[in-house]
C-alpha cells in the first residue's frame, strides 16, 4: 500500500530540524503528544501517514489524520498539537512549502478549460483525504532521497505533479486562488504580509482595504472568511506571538516586550497573553528560559 511505503520512507529520511535534501520538503517525526502551541503555518501542504493532529484557527477547529492532507494559502497564526503519537508509532508526516509563483506557472501550462475558475473566496486552510494520485507522487518524491544525483533533474518535476494534483483535487479552488494574482485570496494575501511587517503599529480597517483595492466590507467579509478573524484579532495574535519570542530571550522585561509590539497597557497585554498562552508574561517567560523552549 502506498501509505506503508510512504511511513517506511518518512520514518527513514526524519531529521531533527524536519528539513531533507530536497528544497521546500519537509518530513516530521514525533514520538508523543504534544501540547497546544501557538505558531504561524507558512503556506504548506502538510500530510499525515500516521498519527493525527490538532489545529485551531480561530473558532475553528481542524483535526487530520494518516491519509489525510492539510493546505493553507495565508501565512496564519494557529494552536496546533499532535494528539497521536507514541515511541512505538510515531506520528509521521510530509510537508511541502507552496509557492504562489510555481502554481501560477503551473496553471498557465494548463489547457484552456481545464481548470474551473471560483468567484467564491475560500478559507485559507482546508483538510482533504488523499486520493491514491496525490499519495504516489508523494511516495516518488521521497523515494528521491534514497537516489540524491536523482533529486536536481527530478524532484522539480515531481514537485509539480503534485501541485497539479492540488490544483486539480477536492481543494483546488483554495491552491488555484493562491497562484492567481489578482484573486481575492491573493488581495487578503497581502493584506496578512501587511500586517505582519507592521504589528506594532496601530491601523484602520478601512486604510487597509483601501491599500489592498477593495471596499471596506469585502474586504472585512473575505478576510473572516480566509483566517476566521477579524483584521484587528489577526493582528492581536501576531503581536503575542511576537512578544513571547522576545520573552524567551529578555524573560525579566514584561514592559519592554509589551511597548515592542505595540501596546500601550501593560495591564491589557498581560491578560491577552494569558488568554492566548494559559499563563502570565513573567511565568511564561520564566519557563521558556529554563527550558529552553526557543
Amino acid at each position: 500500500m502506498l501509505l506503508d511505503e510512504l511511513r517506511t520512507l518518512l520514518a527513514r529520511h526524519a531529521r531533527p530540524d524536519w528539513t531533507t535534501e530536497i528544497d521546500g520538503v519537509l518530513i516530521c517525526r514525533v514520538e508523543e503528544p504534544t501540547p497546544p502551541s501557538v505558531s504561524m503555518t507558512g503556506t504548506v501542504m502538510a500530510l499525515i501517514a500516521q498519527g493525527a493532529k490538532h489545529l485551531a484557527l480561530g473558532e475553528r477547529v481542524y483535526e487530520y489524520r494518516a491519509g489525510q492532507y492539510l493546505v493553507t494559502s495565508v501565512d496564519l497564526p494557529v494552536t496546533g498539537q499532535f494528539t497521536e503519537a507514541s515511541r512505538e508509532r510515531p506520528a509521521l508526516g510530509f510537508g511541502l512549502m507552496l509557492q504562489s509563483s510555481a502554481i501560477a506557472e503551473t496553471l498557465l501550462q494548463a489547457a484552456p478549460g481545464a481548470v474551473q475558475r471560483s468567484v467564491t473566496v475560500p478559507p485559507g486552510m482546508v483538510v482533504s483525504d488523499a486520493p491514491d494520485e496525490l499519495l504516489d507522487a508523494v511516495v516518488r518524491l521521497l523515494r528521491l532521497l534514497d537516489h540524491p544525483p536523482d533529486i536536481d533533474v527530478l524532484a522539480p518535476l515531481v514537485k509539480r505533479e503534485i501541485l497539479w494534483r492540488l490544483i486539480t483535487g477536492d481543494q483546488g479552488a483554495t491552491i488555484r486562488q493562491f497562484g492567481l494574482a489578482d484573486s481575492n485570496l491573493s488581495h487578503i494575501a497581502r493584506a496578512v504580509r501587511w500586517i505582519r511587517e507592521n504589528y506594532a503599529k496601530s491601523f484602520r480597517v478601512e486604510d487597509l482595504a483601501q491599500l489592498i483595492g477593495m471596499s471596506t466590507s469585502a474586504f472585512y467579509r473575505h478576510f473572516q472568511a480566509v483566517t476566521a478573524m477579524s483584521p484587528i484579532q489577526f493582528q492581536k495574535q501576531i503581536r503575542l506571538q511576537e512578544a513571547r519570542l522576545l520573552l524567551a530571550t529578555h524573560p525579566k522585561d514584561v514592559a519592554g516586550a509589551c511597548y515592542s509590539v505595540g501596546y500601550d497597557s501593560p495591564s491589557q497585554f498581560s491578560r491577552e497573553y494569558r488568554r492566548l498562552f494559559g499563563t502570565s508574561p513573567s511565568e511564561d517567560a520564566t519557563r521558556l528560559h529554563t527550558s529552553g523552549a526557543f
